[in-house]
């Protein structure tokens, strides 16, 4: 219950953080605009910083609590990967993002107006999001295999009943480990490759997709209880 708490807060703080960042001046015309995206962009990676510290702390007393993630809805839950969403998940939104923000100025793009934002990535910052891309499957990929030798080593029932599951937990608690360490390296490698008005677009962007799996999910659960 102690980090079901911490995480309610933290999600409400989130709101609160994903309204300022929408109301951050766009594009930034002047030098303390660029300021202030800046420290948006850093204010709201250190709340996903600070997520993810409590979390381990709280892994560390009970892991499978925390890997089941009993605060989430049944359709969030539905779509963790170790205990969380997967790394990928990101390029996915930053393709998406920018592929729907150059289709609506294209127009203006053609013309060579810049507009600074997530539909005007450079060549370069293309090629540095593919490369972190294909970085971000090898390492989802190896921890996932770590999860499976886990899983496959647990079909020994008899040592689980006879007690022996502190070797067992420390060894799911760092897989869960490595899997928050990548999601959060890999929204910080990509922030870092944006500049501020990007990464404030791109992080409103996550924030809003958590919102809205998380609400379509309890109004999935309530019509599931009315039942």
């Amino acid at each position: 219950m102690g980090f079901h708490r911490f995480y309610e807060t933290w999600f409400d703080h989130l709101r609160l953080l994903v309204d300022q960042l929408s109301q951050a001046p766009k594009p930034p015309t002047t030098q303390d605009h660029h300021h202030a995206l800046h420290h948006l962009v850093q204010k709201a990676m250190a709340h996903y910083a600070e997520y993810y510290r409590v979390k381990s702390l709280a892994a560390k007393h009970d892991v499978l609590s925390v890997f089941a993630a009993p605060w989430s809805t049944s359709l969030e839950r539905s779509l963790l990967w170790i205990g969380g969403w997967r790394p990928t998940t990101v390029f996915h939104l930053i393709y998406t993002e920018s592929s729907i923000m150059f289709g609506s100025q294209i127009v203006d793009i053609l013309r060579g107006l810049r507009t600074g934002d997530l539909g005007d990535l450079s060549p370069a910052q293309f090629r540095r999001v593919s490369e972190l891309q294909c970085d971000t499957v090898r390492e989802e990929n190896a921890i996932t295999d770590e999860l499976s030798e886990w899983q496959d080593g647990s079909g020994d029932m008899l040592g689980l009943v006879c007690g022996n599951t502190n070797g067992k937990m420390e060894r799911l608690g760092r897989v869960l480990e490595k899997a928050d360490d990548l999601r959060l390296r890999t929204v910080r490698n990509v922030v870092e490759m944006l500049t501020p008005q990007q990464a404030v677009q791109f992080l409103t962007a996550a924030a809003e997709l958590q919102f809205g799996v998380h609400i379509w999910g309890l109004n999935h659960d309530r019509r599931r209880s009315d039942k």
